[in-house]
């Protein structure tokens, strides 16, 4: 049997499970994802959309850029996926809205030329400007 990790949203309203393992896990510094959730970072995790399995609620999607759309849960408002026409093959889910661990860490920091100077950081991870796949060169800043 395939492991497997749920998740909610804060008022219960929207539940899902995910299929392990995860693609990828990185933590965003964009400031599109700072102001979709009110934080200095967000943490997120890529699944191929048949990993990802909704079991209650109602997901409402919002355009935020031209190539993308945020989900959240249409009572609470809580953030939770991501998905993009860059990436049709992935849906990028919220790590905090996880009721159980993963089984994978944060491999990296992304869009870390858009960080906020008022949260320090002591982790060692790389920090790529843009993406690992768009940008080869971690940032140094």
């Amino acid at each position: 049997m395939d492991a497997q990790a749920h998740g909610r949203c804060l008022c219960g309203q929207v539940q899902f499970a995910v299929q392990l393992p995860v693609r990828w896990v990185a933590h965003c510094h964009c400031s599109m994802c700072r102001r979709g959730h009110g934080a200095g970072v967000v943490t997120w995790f890529g699944v191929a959309p048949a990993q990802f399995q909704l079991q209650h609620g109602e997901i409402v999607w919002f355009r935020s850029s031209e190539q993308a759309e945020r989900g959240r849960c249409q009572h609470c408002g809580s953030p939770l996926f991501f998905r993009s026409t860059r990436w049709p093959d992935e849906l990028h889910i919220v790590l905090a809205a996880m009721n159980e661990p993963i089984a994978q860490s944060p491999q990296s920091h992304v869009y870390y030329a858009d960080h906020v100077s008022w949260l320090p950081l002591a982790d060692t991870l790389p920090r790529f400007r843009t993406l690992p796949r768009e940008d080869n060169a971690p940032s140094t800043s």
